[in-house]
């Protein structure tokens, strides 16, 4: 399975690609898309859009991770967060792929074990996980992989559930 990962912002946006199965994953390709601040709204997210389908057509994804926006005190920042994450799941959505949204906390526990790391624990084990030198920089783009590689090893597990629910036997 290939899952494309995004740690949406407007300012900074990582996206990442990992290949792989649960408790397996490669690098597929890592990177962050900037927006200028100064540029208006809409430019910027059409900006983000553009990227986001050339990676989608350049790695042509099974799936697409995002991070789930959650509550912060800076409106403003969760606002801009939301609406880089709206046009990921667009551009998805658009060709049909499936998207799974994942908290931090979740994203957090599956790569590291704990729900409570900080970034710098996530980058450590994202580079240990996908045997890389050092973690991908900036921490968007570790975020993106981490993003990628939770939706990958919990993806299984979830279409079980699902179909067990379902009383599909899979």
């Amino acid at each position: 399975m290939r899952v494309l990962g995004v740690d949406p912002g407007l300012t900074r946006c990582g996206i990442g690609v990992v290949e792989g199965s649960p408790g397996r994953a490669v690098l597929v390709a890592v990177g962050v898309v900037t927006t200028p601040a100064g540029d208006p709204l809409g430019s910027r997210l059409v900006q983000l859009e553009v990227a986001f389908e050339a990676w989608l057509d350049l790695h042509q994804p099974d799936a697409v991770a995002v991070e789930r926006v959650f509550s912060q005190a800076n409106v403003r920042t969760v606002m801009g967060t939301a609406q880089a994450g709206a046009v990921a799941i667009t551009c998805a959505a658009r060709r049909g792929l499936p998207v799974a949204l994942h908290t931090p906390s979740e994203v957090k526990a599956s790569v590291t074990g704990s729900g409570r790391a900080d970034k710098a624990q996530v980058g450590a084990m994202v580079a240990r996980l996908l045997r890389l030198d050092s973690p991908p920089r900036p921490a968007d783009a570790a975020d993106a992989l981490a993003l990628a590689i939770c939706h990958l090893w919990r993806a299984p597990a979830q279409a079980r559930l699902a179909a067990a629910v379902a009383g599909v036997r899979p």
